[in-house]
Parts: C-alpha cells; structure tokens; sequence
C-alpha cells in the first residue's frame, strides 16, 4: 500500500466509559461494559494479544508471502486450515491477476464465514500477501528484495484469526465473514520508470468486490485492518472512510475510547489511502472502515519501517494488536 494523501485535522471528541474492574479490566478483558448512554453492552469474548501474536509469528515463519512463491502457497494453506479449525464456512478463491508489469499472479482471496445463514452481516478483512519490493529502502541493491510484511499484511490478518478462535467458542448475534485479500501489496514500485498504471494496488479485492464468494453478498459494513500490529501505533481516522462510512468510523472510535485506548485511535483525521476498502466501498457498495498506522511525523506517513526490511518481527507489539483486536471485537459483538 499504497499512496496517502495528508488531509487537515478534525476537533477532538472524547466518550467516556465506565467499567467494573477499573484497570483490571482493561488488561485482562472480558467484562460487562457500560455504555455512553448507562446501560451495558454485551459480554464480550476475551482477545487473546499473545495468540494474535503467534498468528503473526507464524505467517511471518513462511518467509515473504509474494505471490507464485512456494511460501505464499504454504501459508495460503495455513490460513485456510485454521479457519476450519476455528469453524468457519470456508471459500477460496483461485484465480489469475494481472500485475503492473504484467506478471501473471496465481492469487487466492480466503474467507471464512461465521454464523452463514444470517442475513445481519459485517465483513472483516485484512491482506494477507507481503510487498515483493523493499523500495523504501535507502540502499538500492535491497529494494528489489522481497520484505517479510510483519506489520504490513501479518498483523491484521493475526488480528482476525484470534477473533475467529473467540467466535468459534462465543458466537455474536449476526454472521461475520472474514476475508484475506491477496495480492494487495503487488502494486507498482517507487523505483519504477514505466508508464503508470491506475489500481495496480489491492487487485485481490478488486476481483473479490466485482465477483464475491457468494452471489449477491451483502453486509451492513465492512473494517479493514492494515498494519495493525507496530509498536507505538496510532489509528488516526482515515479520509475514505470518513467520507463513505462515517457512522461506522464514529461507532469504532467511541469504543475505542471506551475501553480505554484513546492514545491509540485518537479521533483525528489522518490521511486518504489506497486500500482494500476503496474497492469494497467502489465496486462492492460495502461502506468499510480503514483501521490503518498513520504516524504524522513520519515522511510517508506510515513508519520508518514501511516498505523496508526492518517490516519484521522485532516491531511488532502485542499491545497494540491488543488494542485492535479488543475494540474490533466490542463493535462486532454489541452489533445486532
């Protein structure tokens, strides 16, 4: 991913929550919440951050996940026998893309379906392909190099199996379906002199938003989940989203910030990104959330680690996919 465009800032909200064990709660997990309004929400699952964790960890253990590599089927293979495990209805999508350079990508969209006979429907999704280029990188010899996408790609999509692990043991109220897009992060490199080529990005939900896994699908709304994982993360909100999913954007942040990780998802707008949620929102009519790393110091807004080599474990944080994984799982669960 993808090009971030800076936008400018938005007033401050903050939305107070009430819990019954205090800090307690906040770090061990599950409890009764009261919401803004006093009266409590749903008992929601405890997410696991150290599982989440080894989610990532393990994807990362198959080297890069670049399309028509061996470690791209290994892991295609994982994620899709850990779905089963966790329950879920699974589709595989196998199908041919088209790069930038016009390379043939043997791509593969995973979705696991929960609860599938439910019409009340939210879709989550994360990529689960890594950069084939380190083009961030200063020294030119590495930027051909294919980076390991701990953050960037492996984050969300730990995120997500540790809520499928909850669902499978505490299903919530509607159906939710979990998506791994492929082939999102093959788009055209910094160092490239070609001709440009308009969506070269987040071609495997491209195919998915334009032929779903199942005729006719339609949810209330989608989260995306995109570099969930790195240390000191900040979730600023993201300008697509904002424009085409601000209810949703709003009901995020608040639990956010109702369970206390306010210096995580301040409610401030960030940047508009190139994502797997434009094409959800565009060609699929989903409004979808983009739940991204957006650090305004930064020169391309995403991390000194970005696109680069240093993409690997050593960044990654259970706090923050803590942080993630709780507030995406209070939304999912007091969702009708």
């Amino acid at each position: 991913m993808k090009r971030n465009y800076p936008l400018i800032a938005a007033a401050l909200m903050l939305v107070v929550a009430i819990v019954s064990c205090g800090n307690k709660r906040q770090q061990a997990g599950a409890a009764e919440e009261v919401t803004a309004a006093g009266q409590p929400s749903v008992e929601v699952p405890v997410f696991h951050a150290d599982s989440a964790y080894r989610y990532v960890k393990e994807q990362v253990d198959f080297g890069p996940r670049v399309p028509n590599t061996a470690a791209h089927r290994a892991c295609g293979d994982y994620l899709i026998a850990k779905l089963k495990q966790f329950g879920a209805k699974v589709y595989v999508q196998e199908t041919d893309l088209v790069a930038y350079d016009n390379t043939m990508l043997k791509a593969r969209n995973i979705i696991g379906a929960f609860n599938p006979d439910s019409r009340r429907r939210v879709l989550l999704c994360a990529h689960w392909d890594s950069r084939p280029y380190a083009d961030s990188e200063r020294s030119r010899k590495k930027q051909k190099e294919p980076i390991l996408g701990a953050n960037d790609g492996a984050s969300g999509v730990g995120v997500l199996l540790e809520i499928a692990r909850q669902m499978q043991q505490q299903a919530p109220a509607i159906g939710v379906d979990i998506v791994f897009f492929d082939a999102e992060d093959y788009g055209i490199p910094s160092f490239h002199r070609g001709e440009y080529k308009p969506d070269t990005w987040c071609l495997g939900s491209q195919y998915w938003a334009r032929v779903p896994h199942v005729q006719g699908y339609n949810a209330r709304f989608g989260i995306l989940l995109d570099m969930v994982g790195g240390r000191g993360a900040t979730f600023y909100r993201e300008q697509f989203s904002q424009r085409t999913a601000s209810a949703q954007v709003k009901k995020i942040w608040d639990a956010a910030h109702r369970l206390g990780f306010s210096s995580f998802f301040p409610k401030e707008d960030g940047t508009e990104v190139t994502d797997d949620h434009v094409y959800v929102y565009s060609l699929a009519r989903i409004p979808c959330v983009d739940i991204i790393n957006y650090d305004p110091q930064s020169d391309t807004g995403f991390g000194d680690f970005w696109h680069t080599h240093d993409d690997n474990m050593d960044i990654i944080d259970p706090a923050t996919l803590n942080a993630v994984g709780r507030t995406v799982m209070e939304v999912v669960y007091n969702e009708k």
